[in-house]
């Protein structure tokens, strides 16, 4: 078990696409040891394996205080209605963009033991899945925002904004 460093905006490996596991094994599951020890609490809605620099199709989320682990989720459906709503990002520090989502979504993943779970969430969780799957896709909150809100976010996290405020 170790808290890993979470990589941040500008490493190659956030825009990679994870591939799937092929085999629940010691690294999977040291994997999610880790992945549940380095999603910070409070404050970590989720965490994907590339955000610490594994590429595995797996990821974290916090459900009611107890964290679970997601291996080769897909999304099922997603309901018409979505709603923008602020979304930050571990990998994106001091950022905060608007980000439309999909109110409802069913998802299915493996859990650790091999089972197969779906699962039909709204609200909150389905945005968190929303945004841990884009992770495993290689997509950022940046990527679903609206321009002015992206070059914002880039000019922030390049350093730019406090060379303007000079």
């Amino acid at each position: 078990m170790a808290v890993l460093p979470i990589r941040v905006f500008g490493d190659p490996v956030l825009r990679e696409v994870c591939p799937e596991v092929k085999e629940i094994d010691e690294s999977v599951e040291a994997l999610v040891r880790d992945l549940t020890d380095s999603l910070p609490r409070p404050g970590g809605a989720g965490l994907s394996a590339n955000q610490v620099g594994v590429l595995k199709r797996v990821f974290v989320f916090e459900d009611q205080g107890e964290v679970r682990a997601c291996i080769n989720p897909r999304l099922l459906s997603v309901s018409e209605e979505t709603e923008e709503e602020l979304e930050g990002c571990l990998s994106l520090p001091g950022v905060t963009v608007p980000v439309p989502r999909h109110l409802a979504v069913v998802v299915e993943y493996m859990e650790l033991d091999g089972s197969t779970r779906r699962l039909e969430v709204e609200g909150w969780l389905a945005r968190v899945f929303q945004h841990e799957l884009d992770h495993l896709e290689g997509r950022l909150i940046l990527d679903r925002t609206d321009r002015e809100s992206r070059v914002q976010a880039i000019q922030y996290l390049q350093g730019e904004a406090a060379i303007e405020g000079h």
